[in-house]
């Protein structure tokens, strides 16, 4: 499998991700990371990689991951952008960014086209769909509601 020009240079571009791994009793667990892509795989470090959650999920059994790599393109209106890939994941030492340490390495074997397809200035379709505020989610965050 292999990604398009476009999903390569977002995924080189971006910084932050969501991994999702399973523990050995069926228990999800998601967390934000860092990572490195080197065009084939996605490594995911960190400062004591051992000692994390999705670090033991993968080494006791589950090598079975999802991973999130998102960014906003708009706020107004609201226009998220996503790449959204399954695959499983072992546990390899390797040279990464900041010198050898462990890491969890992510071979893709399917994926969700980078989202929105179409430019975000597109007149039609969903990257160009004005943001329709929720009256109640938008409230915590501007501190009255967007609507009566």
């Amino acid at each position: 499998m292999s990604f398009t020009e476009e999903e390569v240079e977002y995924l080189r571009t971006q910084r932050l991700a969501r991994v999702a791994t399973v523990d050995p009793d069926g228990q999800p667990d998601v967390v934000p990371v860092g990572y490195e892509f080197d065009g084939t795989h996605i490594y995911i470090g960190g400062w004591d990689p051992v000692r994390t959650r999705k670090y033991r999920n993968v080494e006791r059994g589950n090598p079975k991951v999802a991973i999130v790599i998102d960014d906003l393109v708009s706020t107004d209106p609201w226009i998220p952008r996503y790449l959204r890939v399954y695959g499983t994941a072992e546990l390899v030492q390797r040279q990464g960014e900041f010198g050898p340490a462990r890491y969890m390495c992510i071979t893709p074997h399917r994926f969700v086209e980078l989202q929105p397809r179409r430019s975000p200035l597109h007149p039609r379709g969903r990257a160009g769909a004005a943001h329709r505020p929720h009256p109640h989610r938008d409230r915590l965050t501007t501190g009255r509601p967007t609507r009566k």
